[in-house]
């Protein structure tokens, strides 16, 4: 009769500690990454009244008598390879684990693990969990080889000094592409047709470099590519100061940077034909005008005229401007009649720039500078050593009539738009979290930097952790050891979900039912208790 009432008694208290886990399970219906517990009972041991005997030739065998002596908590167990519903945030430190994997989290002391990605950047830069502050421990990159270091974890320093910004690069590759109209006016002047290349140096500023392309011979699609100057971003001539400060003259500047001719020099010599204008023509050593009024050179001045009212400059005659006036020599025009010729010999400062004059390749890139080249150096390493020298392909360039308009550019970068470009210091603008668990930095020069990867670890029994609060578990002996440096999680098929959370695995439904269920075995227990002491007190009355 005793038996039966601690039979009762281990029953309510059996009853009431399952009831604890539900109503644990229940209170954390919305905590973040809650792993549900589930209770089972255990026999806790039988007294034997007598034992068991064996059959024997006139006589068959007997059981053993055993009376129970109520029950236990056998174990509660974590239902934790269930996944819980999946919330979105937006926020892109909410990060959901997949698989068995867990974060590996430092409170200051040891490494613990969780299934709640919650986390956010602190004052330090740590990344850390929201809940408590715990560090969230990864690997560093190598700062030699830019890659993930998988050894020790530590804690993940994301915002760091050195990286909030990105390092600049110098621009060592530029393009020129594009039409250049055949009948363009600009290259018959003496600014030339304008190209402008904006590149950077090594340190991150930004410069621009103006070229001039000029024709040197239409018929033969000849022309030459100048450097006209170099600017800073507040204007400030660059090449200038190149020449002042080598004392070179600036015509041998622009050949040093940009150009065949070495230091000193003034250029590459090139000629250029000058037809006679119309309205004119050269008879007996005479120009003639469209009146066929016979006209003397004059040196001093520089004009055709009759000596008289009618005067005319080389310009109107020949087309020629510039220096080219300077240099004139009546001496040395050929042909005759309307179809004369001048030929003028000047030094280029820069390259000379050919296309295929005629055929099926008419108007296609031929050459830039010497036969067979399609490139040429825009040598910036004589600046200084902040600078680097620009590779400037021409190849892509056409010319052709095309009714007025040339569309030929220059860009830095190479045919592939993204070799060699050069980038300005970046300031940090993105962080974003993969699904392998790299963190990678976006900066506003284009950059997309490597800066640390989260790390996970992996239990044999998952389930043999030990719940410390704070949604943290710390290993046993029956969960096996944490090696100290973890694993990529995408070795099991694992991944990270940026922008979402791991909710609860609490079932209600599970949960209400256990509830009845242990209300029930709670009540029957107690009337084996209350039943106990009506025949304790029955046995009690005999004596009366």
């Amino acid at each position: 009769m005793m038996r039966a009432l601690y039979s009762g008694v281990s029953g309510l208290k059996t009853h009431q500690q399952k009831m604890d886990v539900i109503g644990n399970n229940i209170a954390n219906v919305n905590t973040v990454a809650f792993k549900s517990s589930s209770t089972t009972f255990s026999e806790i041991m039988y007294q034997n009244m007598s034992g068991a005997s064996g059959a024997t030739a006139t006589k068959g065998g007997v059981n053993a008598k055993q009376i129970g002596l109520g029950v236990t908590t056998g174990s509660t167990s974590i239902n934790i390879s269930s996944p819980g519903a999946t919330q979105t945030t937006g926020d892109g430190w909410d990060l959901k684990i997949t698989g068995d994997s867990f974060f590996i989290v430092n409170n200051g002391s040891e490494n613990l693990f969780t299934k709640a990605g919650a986390f956010y950047v602190d004052g330090a830069g740590n990344l850390a969990t929201k809940a408590n502050g715990y560090t969230v421990m990864g690997w560093q990159v190598d700062p030699t080889t830019g890659t993930i270091r998988k050894d020790t974890v530590s804690a993940l320093k994301i915002m760091t000094e050195e990286n909030m910004t990105s390092p600049p690069e110098a621009t060592t590759e530029a393009t020129c592409s594009g039409v250049l109209d055949s009948t363009n006016t600009q290259a018959n002047s003496d600014g030339g047709y304008v190209l402008s290349l904006n590149f950077y140096d090594a340190l991150g500023y930004n410069y621009t470099a103006k070229f001039a392309v000029k024709t040197i011979d239409p018929d033969a699609k000849t022309y030459s590519v100048e450097l006209s100057d170099i600017v800073d971003s507040s204007n400030r001539s660059i090449l200038n100061e190149y020449a002042a400060r080598n004392n070179l003259s600036l015509d041998a500047a622009k050949a040093n940077l940009f150009g065949d001719a070495a230091a000193g020099e003034t250029g590459t010599a090139v000629t250029r034909t000058f037809k006679l204008q119309p309205g004119f023509e050269y008879v007996n050593g005479q120009i003639r005008d469209k009146d066929g009024v016979n006209l003397n050179y004059d040196a001093n001045t520089g004009t055709y005229n009759n000596g008289g009212a009618i005067s005319y400059s080389v310009t109107d005659v020949f087309g020629l401007t510039g220096s080219q006036l300077e240099n004139f020599n009546p001496a040395n025009i050929v042909g005759v009649g309307t179809s004369a010729e001048y030929p003028y010999t000047e030094n280029v400062v820069g390259y000379q720039l050919a296309f295929n004059p005629g055929g099926t390749n008419a108007g296609t890139f031929n050459y830039i500078g010497a036969q067979g080249n399609s490139s040429v150096s825009f040598n910036m390493g004589a600046l200084g050593t902040q600078f680097q020298n620009i590779n400037v392909d021409f190849s892509q360039t056409t010319c052709y009539d095309n009714a007025g308009s040339s569309t030929m550019d220059l860009v830095k970068g190479a045919t592939d738009k993204t070799t060699g470009t050069g980038k300005k210091l970046g300031d940090l603008t993105s962080l974003e979290v993969r699904q392998d668990g790299q963190i990678f930095g976006s900066y506003d020069n284009g950059n997309t930097v490597l800066l640390g990867q989260i790390a996970v670890a992996v239990f044999a029994n998952p389930s043999g952790l030990e719940k410390l609060g704070d949604n943290c578990y710390r290993a046993t002996l029956n969960s096996g050891e944490f090696d100290g440096i973890g694993q990529d999680i995408t070795a099991d098929g694992g991944k990270m979900d940026s922008g979402v959370l791991e909710m609860s695995n609490v079932d209600l439904s599970t949960e209400f039912t256990e509830m009845i269920t242990t209300q029930r075995g709670f009540q029957a227990n107690s009337r084996i208790i209350t039943t106990s002491d009506t025949l304790l007190e029955e046995l009690v009355n005999l004596k009366r």
